[in-house]
C-alpha cells in the first residue's frame, strides 16, 4: 500500500500578527488560513481590523510581531511589489486608480511592456481588451479615461490589474458596494472561475447574504482579534457569526413605523414637478410631507443618484422645478436648496460629503458657520460646543469633537454627516446609499437613527441598492428604471421580489 502523501500545506498562513499605530493597537494577535482555490471571506465591523490585516498582506503595512508563510514557507512582505512579485494582488474598497489615465494606462501601470525602452501601447491594449472580456465587460473601451467611467466599471478595471499580473491570491474588499444584482453576478461569476483556476479569493463583504452564495470559509475579526476561525460559510448560521462580529445579537429588523402616518392632507414640504435631466432621468414627480420616508429603489444607472443631486441643485434640470414649502428652488443652486432646509448625505462620503482631514467639529459645523460668526470672528468655543452636543445625540465613537474625521469607521462617518444637517435644522435629507460600507451593528444604529429623525418631523427621500433596506425604512416608494418611475405604492404593498421584477422588466403604471 502507497503511503498516505501529507495533505498539501495552506497557501497562505498569517500567525499572531500583531499591528499598533499611535494610540491605538490595530491587530492584536490575528490569525488567517487561506487554501488555494477556495473563497475565504473575512468579516467584522468597522474598525474590527481588516483593513489593517489586508494591508499587511498586500505588504503596505509592516507587522510588529507575527509570521507570514506562503505555500509552508516563512516570507517576509516588504512591500506592495513584495507581495505582487508573489502573486498576492489586492482591490481596495477605495479604488487607487488614475483617473486622469487610460483604462489601458492603469491596466499595466507599473508593469508596463516594453521593447528597447519603448512602450508597446498596441500589445498592452489588446491584453487589456482581453482582461476586459474575460470580465464580462467587452463594451469598455480600453482607450477610454478612467474619469468618464461608472462606478461599476471603475470596479471592473481595478480588478482587470489585479489580473494583469500572475494572480494567486486575489483580496476584494467590497467589491460589491457599488454593483447592481447583474453586476454582482458577473462579479460572482468571476470569482467562480478564478477560483476554478486554483486562485484564491479573501473576500470582504458587510452583506452576509453574499457569503451563503460565495463563500467557502469565514474568518471572523472583533476588535483586532480573531474571534472565529474557518467556519463553514454555508452551514454557520447568520446569528452566530453577526454576534461573533458585534459580541452580542443583532435582530434583523427595522424600527417600527409610527401607527399613525404622515397625512395626504398635510401641506408637503418637499414638491417636485416634471423634473428631468436629458439622458439621466425623465420627468418625475413626487411630493415629500414632513415625518414622512419616501424610497428610489431601482439598479445602478436608473437616475435615483442623479435625481436627488439635481433636488439638492448639484446638477441643473432641463426640465421641471423643486418647490420647498410652496416656493420654487433656483435650479442648480447649492446654496439655495441649502438655505431653504435641504441636507444632503451623498453616495461618495469620503469624496464628496467629508472634509477627511479636518476634526469632526469642522465637519458637522462647516454648513453652519455663519451661526458661530461675530463681526467676522469664529466662536470656536460655540462652535465645538455645539458640534459636542450634536455628536453625543447620535451616540458617535469616540465622542471626541477634536478627532480627526478619516479616524473614524465608516458607520461613524455618516454619523458626522448626518450631524451637520442636525446642527444646521435641516427639514428636508436627501440620503444616498446611507449604510454603504456600514456594518451590521452600525446599520441596525443608522436605522433608528433615520427614523428617529423622521419621528421629529424631518422629510427624508433614501435612495440605496438594496432593496430590503428600502421597503424597511420607507413609507412609500417609487420604483426607477432606466430613468423613468414605472411604480408608486406604500412600502406595505411591495416586497423583494415585486421590486426585482419592477426595476428589471416594469413598463410605466403609477
Amino acid at each position: 500500500m502507497a503511503p498516505e502523501q501529507a495533505p498539501a500545506p495552506p497557501l497562505l498562513t498569517m500567525s499572531g500578527i500583531t499591528k499598533s499605530f499611535p494610540g491605538v493597537r490595530a491587530l492584536d494577535g490575528v490569525d488567517l488560513d487561506v487554501q488555494a482555490g477556495e473563497v475565504h471571506c473575512l468579516l467584522g465591523q468597522n474598525g474590527a481590523g481588516k483593513s489593517t490585516l489586508i494591508k499587511v498582506l498586500a505588504g503596505a503595512h509592516q507587522p510588529d510581531a507575527g509570521e507570514i508563510s506562503w505555500c509552508g514557507e516563512s516570507v517576509r512582505l516588504k512591500s506592495p511589489t513584495a507581495a505582487m512579485a508573489l502573486g498576492i494582488a489586492t482591490i481596495y474598497q477605495e479604488l487607487d486608480l488614475v483617473e486622469h489615465l487610460s483604462v489601458t494606462e492603469n491596466v499595466h501601470l507599473g508593469h508596463e511592456a516594453s521593447t528597447a525602452g519603448f512602450v508597446r501601447s498596441g500589445a498592452a491594449r489588446a491584453a487589456t481588451a482581453r482582461l476586459l472580456a474575460r470580465l464580462g465587460h467587452p463594451e469598455i473601451d480600453p482607450d477610454t479615461l478612467v474619469t468618464r467611467l461608472s462606478a461599476a466599471g471603475r470596479q471592473i478595471v481595478s480588478m482587470a490589474r489585479a489580473l494583469s499580473h500572475e494572480v494567486r491570491l486575489i483580496v476584494m474588499d467590497e467589491p460589491s458596494a457599488v454593483l447592481d444584482p447583474d453586476e454582482v453576478d458577473n462579479l460572482f461569476r468571476i470569482v467562480a472561475d478564478l477560483t476554478a483556476d486554483g486562485v484564491a479569493v479573501v473576500y470582504i463583504s458587510h452583506r452576509l447574504e453574499e457569503i451563503r452564495r460565495i463563500g467557502d470559509r469565514v474568518t471572523v475579526l472583533k476588535d483586532g482579534r480573531t474571534a472565529a476561525r474557518g467556519l463553514p460559510a454555508q452551514s454557520t448560521p447568520t446569528r452566530d457569526i453577526v454576534a461573533l462580529m458585534t459580541g452580542r445579537n443583532v435582530e434583523y429588523a427595522f424600527p417600527e413605523r409610527p401607527l399613525t402616518q404622515p397625512k395626504a392632507a398635510a401641506q408637503p414640504v418637499l414638491k417636485v414637478e416634471g423634473l428631468a435631466r436629458a439622458g439621466e432621468f425623465a420627468p418625475v414627480d413626487l411630493e415629500l410631507r414632513p415625518g414622512e420616508i419616501v424610497g428610489l429603489a431601482g439598479l445602478v444607472g436608473s437616475g435615483r443618484s442623479e435625481i436627488l443631486e439635481t433636488i439638492y441643485g448639484a446638477r441643473r434640470p432641463t426640465a421641471g422645478r423643486v418647490l420647498v414649502d410652496g416656493r420654487p428652488l433656483r435650479p442648480g443652486s447649492v446654496l439655495a436648496a441649502v438655505r431653504a432646509g435641504l441636507g444632503l448625505a451623498p453616495e461618495e462620503r469620503k469624496a464628496q460629503g467629508l472634509l477627511m482631514l479636518e476634526s469632526i467639529t469642522r465637519n458637522v459645523s462647516v454648513s453652519s458657520l455663519t451661526r458661530f460668526s461675530r463681526a467676522g470672528w469664529l466662536d470656536r468655543s460655540g462652535e465645538r460646543a455645539a458640534a459636542h452636543r450634536t455628536i453625543r445625540d447620535l451616540s458617535l465613537r469616540p465622542n471626541d469633537p477634536d478627532r480627526l474625521v478619516r479616524t473614524l469607521s465608516g458607520g461613524n462617518q455618516q454619523k458626522v454627516v448626518l450631524a451637520r444637517w442636525l446642527l444646521r435644522g435641516c427639514r428636508v435629507l436627501l440620503l444616498d446609499e446611507p449604510t454603504r460600507g456600514v456594518d451590521v451593528g452600525a446599520r441596525a444604529e443608522l436605522y433608528a437613527l433615520i427614523r428617529r429623525l423622521a419621528d421629529d418631523g424631518v422629510a427624508v427621500l433614501l435612495v440605496s441598492s438594496e432593496v430590503p433596506e428600502v421597503l424597511g425604512l420607507a413609507d412609500r416608494v417609487l420604483v426607477l428604471r432606466e430613468g423613468r418611475v414605472v411604480h408608486a405604492a406604500p412600502a406595505r404593498e411591495l416586497d423583494e421580489h415585486r421590486v426585482l421584477d419592477l426595476v428589471m422588466e416594469g413598463s410605466p403604471s403609477c
